[in-house]
């Protein structure tokens, strides 16, 4: 019987993820399918959830905007995703779900990648955002000793998070909030409004986009002069885990990067 999963979001048809799953399920030799889908409200999310109780599905990797519905809607959470208040994988057992995070895996990830000399512990980061993505990031940074300054246009939402994250999070929208920030992680959805000559010269600069790769604020901060971390790292770093979460099995040792970059550089 074929194993099926996917990735659930709206708009879906940017994302790589069926890209990149599909890739390692093919050279894994898996009897398995991970396809995109595109639920446009939040009532048809949860339409998409009763599928997966029902036995249709092992599980969905999630994105923008469901995933604090996601988190919502789970039977049992990993401290993970309770640390998050989100979640970017479901598992479907038994007619249960089972929420998970691994977007700050994902990210921390990314980090250790594109930018190894950082060390986070005891110093300054900023989150631009406050979505489920921002919250999976900023989780994992406080984990890891940071101290976070959540930047967001609506304070409500921003507040709701350094709430849950406790201490080592603060909500400002303060010209000081980037003063001495060792990184920057962009996880809103458009270019945000961000004066990079304001940064330290060793600054970080992260953002979650990936098409295109070079977003505008990583192309700004690369003619800066400061180091820079892309989207597409923290999303095959979440995948790993999310593929063997979902099929059972380490995904193979492929350049999915590669396969990747090619596909943006034939849709762009």
């Amino acid at each position: 019987m074929t194993l099926r999963a996917g990735v659930a979001g709206h708009p879906i048809r940017h994302s790589l993820s069926p890209l990149l799953h599909g890739a390692w399920i093919a050279a894994a030799g898996l009897d398995a399918r991970y396809d995109a889908f595109g639920p446009e409200t939040p009532e048809d999310f949860a339409a998409l959830l009763d599928r997966g109780r029902a036995g249709e599905l092992a599980g969905l990797n999630v994105t923008a905007p469901y995933k604090e519905q996601a988190f919502a809607a789970a039977d049992r959470a990993t401290a993970t995703a309770r640390r998050a208040g989100s979640a970017n994988l479901l598992l479907f057992r038994d007619g249960r779900i089972l929420a998970d995070s691994t977007d700050g895996l994902g990210l921390m990830a990314a980090l250790a990648e594109q930018a190894p000399a950082l060390d986070v512990a005891g110093r300054a980061v900023v989150v631009l955002g406050a979505g489920g993505a921002a919250r999976a990031a900023a989780a994992a940074l406080v984990q890891a000793g940071a101290a976070v300054r959540i930047v967001n246009r609506t304070a409500e939402r921003a507040e709701r998070l350094a709430a849950d994250l406790g201490p080592s999070a603060i909500v400002t929208r303060s010209p000081e909030a980037f003063d001495q920030a060792a990184l920057v992680v962009n996880a809103l959805s458009v270019p945000p409004d961000l004066d990079l000559d304001a940064l330290e010269p060793a600054t970080v600069v992260m953002d979650m986009g990936y098409r295109p790769l070079l977003t505008p604020l990583l192309a700004a901060a690369r003619r800066r002069g400061l180091p820079v971390v892309d989207g597409l790292a923290m999303l095959i770093g979440q995948a790993r885990p999310s593929f063997q979460a979902l099929f059972g099995v380490a995904p193979p040792a492929i350049d999915v990067r590669a396969l990747a970059l090619a596909h943006l550089k034939e849709t762009a």
